[in-house]
């Protein structure tokens, strides 16, 4: 049965609550109802104490007061509508269609806290997704059913590169199995969400893409919200429809910011630096839904971006999530600096299942050797770089003086790309093996006799 209360007892930032409360649970969504105005205000119970009950509002509390608002207790969990026509378009962070269409109408609803996946029924990861950027697809490249943040800084380029992905992401070349992307803007700019939108319609993608945005202007509750919408509608598609989903969030920062501004108006024990103490139970429960699900077609990837303040990769944020991700993607300053695009720093990025979905039967028989030749190369050219500092370039050894070119072009050419610049991974592999000519044959000793015979260029 609903009930209605008349009184809020207090209001603290995006909380409201109320006492004398009787058969609730936790998690049921709740209407605020402003008596002057009719206006209806969505919100969803996250505490109760005894006969107290703590209210999370989504939309903003300002106008809200002891006697001026009746609450309504729905008995409802927190669902979503899902259908297949999700796909192309534009919600905000409780699943409100801001396209100007119309609702979406179905019979099948989802809970957006989703359905926990028994560890036996994992199938585990393999094959690739195809993003187009070399850097990624060849030194950490993104298994189905994986979770790789993106770990950038504040001035980077990541919501060029979240949208570049999106443009380009493939399931790889003659693979005809259904694929869609699930992008989620947590806590943008309104420029910003122009730019994803305009990016994805003029490369003709926005059919098979759902969208989820949260402003910077909107209510910090619905923040928490967004991500589990967008997981939600992912699982939909992945495991009641079987399709390959991969999923985009940016920006997890922004994330885990609301959820320390909601714990700080719970009046919580914070831990480190203010965080809550439960944000890595909280973050595994985001990222924990992606996955593959044995004897089942579908798959979630998942492709968390998130700033580390002042680059630190130490800080809570980037720290919890690579103990709960399979490896990082790195985006580097100084190559930013140096007018490289994407700046993937790849000596500290790492894909962990990248050993077992790549190579022949998944892309190329040679891509373990090449991505291992590369990673050794650019490694030794730092040591040459710093070496160079001290004695200068002129009186270096002529390897060294070759590795420092390969450097150069490495970087130039290999892990600098257009906004528009697709690369499938044939032509990342060809390219890495043309640079890896510049270099003498008895440096590269990552690479075997036979893929040397069958792959290294011979005119150089």
């Amino acid at each position: 049965m609903k009930k209605e209360y008349l009184k809020i007892d207090k209001v603290v930032g995006p909380l409201i609550q109320i006492s004398d409360v009787d058969d609730v649970f936790y998690g049921e969504v709740v209407d605020i109802v402003e008596i002057s105005t009719g206006k209806v205000k969505k919100g969803k119970v996250i505490k109760i104490d005894e006969k107290k009950v703590t209210v999370q509002v989504f939309q903003s509390t300002a106008g809200l007061a002891a006697g001026n608002s009746i609450i309504k207790f729905t008995g409802e969990s927190f669902n979503l509508p899902m259908s297949l026509d999700l796909q192309g378009r534009i919600f905000n962070g409780i699943g409100e269609p801001i396209d100007n269409g119309s609702d979406i109408f179905s019979l099948v609803e989802a809970n957006i806290n989703g359905r926990p996946i028994n560890p036996m029924s994992r199938e585990y990861p393999r094959n690739f997704i195809q993003t187009g950027i070399s850097s990624i697809d060849t030194l950490a490249t993104l298994i189905r059913g994986q979770k790789l943040p993106i770990f950038s800084g504040n001035g980077l380029p990541h919501n060029e590169l979240a949208a570049q992905i999106v443009k380009q992401a493939r399931l790889g070349d003659n693979v005809h199995e259904d694929f869609a992307i699930v992008f989620a803007a947590i806590g943008v700019k309104h420029d910003d969400e122009k730019f994803f939108r305009k990016s994805f319609d003029d490369a003709n993608v926005m059919d098979r893409v759902v969208m989820f945005v949260n402003y910077a202007d909107d209510p910090i509750a619905e923040r928490i919200t967004t991500p589990r919408c967008a997981l939600t509608a992912a699982e939909y598609l992945a495991f009641e429809k079987h399709m390959h989903i991969l999923v985009v969030m940016t920006d997890i920062t922004s994330y885990c910011e609301a959820l320390r501004e909601i714990s700080s108006a719970r009046e919580e024990v914070p831990s480190r630096k203010g965080y809550p103490g439960y944000m890595y139970s909280d973050l595994a429960s985001l990222y924990e839904r992606a996955g593959m699900l044995k004897d089942q077609v579908g798959s979630i990837t998942f492709l968390p971006i998130l700033t580390m303040p002042n680059d630190d990769i130490t800080h809570p944020i980037p720290d919890l999530t690579g103990y709960i991700t399979e490896g990082q993607v790195v985006l580097g300053r100084d190559l930013f600096q140096r007018s490289i695009y994407p700046p993937v720093a790849i000596l500290p990025s790492l894909s962990r299942l990248m050993k077992d979905g790549v190579g022949e039967g998944f892309t190329r028989e040679d891509h373990a050797e090449v991505a291992n030749q590369l990673f050794a190369s650019y490694s030794k050219v730092q040591e040459v770089r710093d070496l160079s500092q001290i004695i200068g370039e002129e009186d270096l050894s002529p390897t060294d003086k070759k590795y420092m070119a390969f450097g150069r072009a490495f970087e130039a050419k290999f892990l600098n790309q257009g906004f528009d610049e697709s690369r499938n991974i044939m032509q990342s592999l060809n390219l890495g093996w043309k640079l890896l000519a510049l270099l003498p044959l008895t440096e590269l000793d990552r690479l075997s006799p036979e893929n040397i015979e069958k792959y290294f260029p011979k005119e150089m």
